[in-house]
């Protein structure tokens, strides 16, 4: 009989957590910019994530393990390969221009898992690179790509979003590289390894700063948006503060990914 755990973990491992978390963030670029009626976009998004990041977490794994496949990593490649079929359900009801771009973040996320250059790893293990690429997709996927698509000028407030929102992903990966701290090989340089853990959260803290004041540069900023973003911080702080190489594998690849569909939430219910 299978146990509540195990789909729990199989719900974790198959990426579908994360993807909920790119569709949170896809939603609420809709919502900042009042985008009443693109479900193919967030539904995109959600799909390609999971397609994404399943590809980057097993395919070194399946290529090198063929004959040794656990029951669970086939269902992961089956659910693999049903949302690549909702990918290009969804990727042909998007506009040309957002087709052009989603295929520069599908560039990126093989050029992240594949060494494409002669003698060089993946994008994945340069040094000190890792967290800006990650970071740079998610912006992309979750603003850029809803924008484009539903034909939104890039003025002022969109360059505001985008430095919001790659510093509320950086954040969050912060901790990730802390809790991953010893693990990591030293070579990837990420910033624990850099600056000490210590000094690792006074920057995400640091960071959250602007995040929460550059609402105020709006023309029009809404006052329960603020209410919304300060307990973001106030939670994203103590995630951050609470952050250690002893947490358990759910403090990140559950609660700490939640904290944008938490965000979410926040807005659809307040």
């Amino acid at each position: 009989m299978v146990s509540f755990r195990q789909i729990f973990n199989f719900y974790l491992r198959s990426s579908i957590h994360v993807a909920l978390s790119v569709y949170a963030l896809v939603r609420m670029t809709h919502f900042m910019f009042n985008i009443t009626a693109d479900q193919a976009m967030a539904n995109f998004a959600f799909w390609g994530t999971i397609v994404g990041y399943n590809f980057v977490k097993y395919d070194a794994l399946v290529r090198a393990k063929k004959r040794e496949m656990r029951n669970e990593l086939k269902l992961i490649a089956l659910l693999s390969f049903i949302s690549l079929l909702g990918v290009g359900y969804y990727f042909f009801q998007l506009e040309w221009i957002t087709q052009i771009i989603s295929l520069v973040f599908l560039v990126l996320t093989l050029l992240y898992t594949l060494p494409f250059f002669p003698n060089r790893k993946n994008a994945r293990n340069w040094a000190g690179v890792k967290i800006y690429i990650v970071a740079l997709c998610w912006v992309g996927v979750t603003l850029v790509l809803p924008l484009l698509n539903a034909d939104i000028p890039l003025e002022f407030v969109f360059f505001l979003k985008c430095i919001q929102r790659f510093i509320l992903v950086f954040v969050l990966i912060l901790i990730f590289e802390i809790l991953d701290l010893t693990n990591d090989d030293p070579h990837l340089k990420t910033v624990p390894q850099q600056i000490g853990v210590k000094r690792t959260k006074i920057v995400g803290l640091l960071l959250l700063l602007p995040f929460y004041f550059l609402e105020l540069l709006k023309n029009n900023f809404i006052e329960e948006q603020l209410i919304v973003n300060a307990i973001l911080v106030l939670a994203l702080s103590l995630f951050l503060a609470f952050a250690n190489e002893k947490q358990t594998k759910y403090y990140t690849s559950f609660w700490v990914e939640s904290i944008p569909i938490f965000w979410w939430l926040m807005v659809v219910f307040l």
